[in-house]
């Protein structure tokens, strides 16, 4: 049986945690910085509808700042509620059989 040298084995095998260590290190600073840009982002989107109302406070229509390209920016970000309406007859479709009475 081969001699087996335990320092070596040891730096070997902390070498291969440490190259598994790096790629999580590189991945908790990636999600980190996402963390912070879109703190951010928040930020300045809270900034964007301050001076959006003070413009229009100032004198600004909505329509003028339209035609200067300056829409509220929240509008096109506003999730709104998709939901499918209830089809008007359960029996039209496929596979759906009417509730029986």
């Amino acid at each position: 049986m081969a001699n087996l040298d335990i320092e070596q084995t040891r730096n070997q095998a902390r070498a291969l945690l440490d190259s598994r260590i790096n790629s999580v290190t590189d991945l908790v600073t990636t999600r980190q910085r996402i963390t912070d840009l879109k703190a951010q982002l928040a930020e300045a989107e809270k900034d964007d509808k301050r001076a959006y109302i003070r413009a229009t406070r100032d004198g600004w229509s909505p329509e003028e700042l339209k035609k200067l390209g300056l829409e509220p920016a929240a509008a096109g970000r506003r999730r709104r509620n998709t939901a499918k309406p209830a089809p008007s007859d359960a029996g039209s479709a496929p596979g759906l059989e009417p509730a029986a009475s």
